[in-house]
């Protein structure tokens, strides 16, 4: 059977993009949400830079939608232009060229005519470097000696004191540079930013995700005890988000020791329903199974202290991009797909439902445990650390 093709993202659609990309989510978010390819959403977002358009406006000396909708019942009621007009508070003659530039009498319609109207008043406006040459170079001599537009901008305004048409926000420096369609800056200068981003991203898009490193106050993965690395001691879990479609998520936890798997069902991403989420099952468990957990640097951990102080389990955090350093989870992710498969909602199961696939999963033989399930595994521990 064919797919059947999405239609074109409408403007309803895009300014939905736009404004999901100012609060800073991730384009992989963004499309979720509206059930899209990443490359739709990333081709909206890419062609401007990452860079949202203005919003439009409309003046109050032109018609609005109400006033060209009294104008439409008024032809059909018959009524004159003058007394259109006279209803309206508006010249005959603004009512005449309104009339006249739409279909005329027999063929106005209020709807058809404001999107004419706004399709017309696009005024392409020349940017700053667009309309000064000495400008242009100067900005691109400095970008390509590593300066960042805020030095360029300040520089700038000390050389040129008191010739205005020489200074330049460093806000318009990034829209020449990320919106192409200026035509002012090559592309290829971005290169020498700081960040080789090709898009502008949201002031808070650290919120979102996208900023994996700024946890405040996270202990390292690289403080972490040595017997945590080795395994030997058990207590010390690996965990992360597992993601289904419509932004719904799972947190999981797995064992270190003996690859032992707790499924949390969370209301959503932020910190504070995954970390209580995390508390109230993570008290749940054996003293000597609570030692410590280490997780990426995503900002649903941000409020990690509130765990530790809850459970007394000290949060490690791995470095950024670097999804080994929690290879049990990451495997343990990838057995979980047969039961949540990606593309598909999974916050329809409660914690008893959880707690039947955990169960599952724990009672399959593992490889690396010599075919011992991980039940097995944790029980043949926990009872030689009670008789030893």
């Amino acid at each position: 059977m064919k797919r059947q093709r999405k239609p074109w993202l409408n403007s309803k659609d895009r300014q939905q993009i736009w404004q999901r990309w100012s609060a800073g989510e991730s384009l992989s978010a963004i499309a979720r949400e509206l059930q899209r390819n990443v490359s739709s959403v990333h081709r909206v977002v890419g062609e401007r830079g990452g860079i949202a358009p203005p919003a439009r406006t409309r003046s109050s000396r032109v018609l609005a939608l109400s006033e060209r909708e009294e104008i439409s019942r008024g032809l059909s009621a018959k009524l004159s232009m003058n007394e259109i007009a006279r209803r309206l508070g508006r010249a005959v003659s603004t009512v005449s060229r309104e009339i006249g530039r739409n279909g005329g009498l027999d063929q106005y319609r209020a709807h058809e005519a404001d999107t004419g109207a706004w399709q017309r008043a696009l005024r392409p406006k020349l940017c700053a470097l667009s309309s000064n040459a000495r400008l242009c170079r100067l900005v691109a001599s400095k970008l390509s000696l590593q300066w960042s537009p805020a030095q360029i901008s300040g520089w700038l305004k000390r050389r040129f004191r008191v010739r205005e048409n020489m200074h330049l926000s460093h806000e318009t420096i990034y829209r020449s540079m990320f919106i192409q369609a200026r035509g002012v800056l090559k592309k290829e200068l971005t290169a020498h930013l700081r960040r080789h981003q090709t898009m502008r991203h949201a002031k808070n898009a650290s919120t979102s995700g996208q900023n994996r490193g700024g946890i405040v106050g996270a202990v390292s993965i690289s403080e972490r005890p040595a017997q945590v690395e080795d395994r030997a001691v058990p207590g010390h879990w690996e965990g992360d988000l597992l993601a289904g479609s419509n932004n719904t998520y799972i947190a999981t936890l797995v064992e270190r020791h003996s690859r032992y798997v707790v499924l949390v069902k969370v209301a959503g991403k932020d910190t504070e329903s995954v970390v209580s989420a995390l508390i109230k099952q993570v008290k749940k468990l054996p003293q000597e199974l609570r030692r410590s957990i280490t997780w990426d640097r995503g900002s649903e951990m941000a409020s990690h202290k509130a765990l530790t102080i809850a459970t007394d389990v000290q949060v490690y955090f791995c470095d950024p991009r670097s999804p080994w350093q929690r290879g049990s989870n990451e495997n343990t992710n990838g057995l979980l797909r047969q039961y949540f498969p990606k593309g598909v909602p999974i916050d329809g199961y409660s914690q008893a439902d959880l707690n039947k696939i955990a169960k599952r999963l724990n009672g399959r033989p593992r490889q690396t445990l010599q075919f011992m399930n991980p039940a097995e595994k944790l029980a043949e521990t926990l009872g030689v650390a009670s008789t030893g």
